[in-house]
């Protein structure tokens, strides 16, 4: 038994949505999706195991439509799950093993940016000249925010929430342009649900701004 003929089944139509067929692997992609977004606003644990069995089903259904630059990005989520996990239970330094949430520093800001603008132009040159992509710029796009915030996500920094909402915005008409309109309606959630995991982080990072603005010079 090949890959190929494991995965078949998961690539097969499950419903149909506006003449559509939905396979498998987007209806799994989107309720580990919305799982794991939900967990993250509350700051569990458990949202990295579960963000890594979305990207799984995410490279299938990306490579399929032709969403190159997302079906790789997936794969460096991966590995920044694992660093995320590792560094939520352990980089809280000497005396807690939790990770507060904090704002991003000035100069994270800088080659945050810096990095974003120059891979959205690597990315687009990539696609356009070597792939069959229709969207090579909005493909770039999403996956530079995407990388980005997923950085802030795996520091606890509460600005990571609008790098995803901004990622959400141009998500949610590009899938929908891909035909995939469960996925569009997903990201459509993950946009509430970003929403409430920056209400919340903003929250939790309030008492240390307080405690910072006190502290004697």
């Amino acid at each position: 038994m090949t890959l190929a003929d494991v995965l078949h089944p998961l690539q097969q139509p499950l419903v149909t949505v506006l003449d559509t067929p939905v396979s498998w692997t987007e209806v799994l992609g989107f309720g580990s999706g919305a799982l794991c977004v939900w967990l993250v606003a509350r700051q569990h644990l458990a949202n990295w195991p579960i963000g890594i069995a979305n990207n799984l089903f995410f490279i299938l259904l990306f490579a399929q439509s032709g969403l190159y630059a997302d079906a790789g990005l997936q794969i460096v989520f991966i590995s920044l799950a694992a660093y995320g996990w590792w560094t939520w239970t352990h980089g809280g330094g000497p005396g807690t093993s939790v990770l507060p949430v904090r704002s991003t520093t000035r100069t994270e800001w800088t080659w945050l940016l810096a990095a974003g603008a120059a891979g959205t132009l690597g990315l687009t040159l990539l696609l356009s000249r070597a792939t069959d992509s229709t969207v090579p710029f909005w493909d770039a796009l999403t996956t530079s925010l995407s990388l980005m915030a997923t950085y802030g996500q795996c520091r606890k920094r509460v600005e990571s929430w609008w790098l995803w909402i901004a990622a959400d915005v141009v998500y949610i008409p590009l899938y929908a342009y891909k035909e995939l309109y469960l996925t569009s309606l997903l990201y459509a959630g993950f946009l509430t649900l970003c929403v409430v995991g920056l209400r919340n982080w903003s929250r939790d990072l309030a008492p240390v701004r307080r405690q910072n603005a006190v502290a004697p010079v």
